[in-house]
């Protein structure tokens, strides 16, 4: 991916939204709350199933949070300040933005 075709990086960062909201749409059956009828769920089925809420829980605010990235990685696209670190100001190198689009401080302010 060339980061100074921002069609392209826009493309991208869209398809990577897309992606997230197929995740969202799958994710959400085992988001929905657990029956507490212990006739039809067994105990050991029920903590099973509430375990596995939690995890599409964490899941999902993981999407979300990935989500704003992209999000103000298309904001900063929109300002022309994409590419440009949000901490210094310098450029952020081209192969980190490649490996993650959504980047918004160069390898030197984010490890600090």
């Amino acid at each position: 991916m060339d980061v100074t075709d921002t069609g392209a990086v826009r493309a991208r960062l869209e398809a990577l939204l897309a992606e997230l909201d197929a995740g969202d749409a799958r994710g959400r059956g085992g988001q929905e709350t657990v029956a507490l009828d212990q006739q039809a769920v067994g105990r050991l089925s029920r903590q099973d199933a509430l375990m596995s809420q939690s995890m599409a829980r964490a899941t999902q605010a993981r999407r979300d949070a990935e989500r704003r990235r992209l999000t103000a990685a298309l904001a900063r696209l929109e300002d022309g300040e994409y590419g440009y670190c949000e901490a210094c100001g310098e450029p952020i190198a081209p192969r980190r933005l490649e490996l993650d689009p959504a980047a918004a401080r160069c390898v030197g302010c984010a490890g600090g």
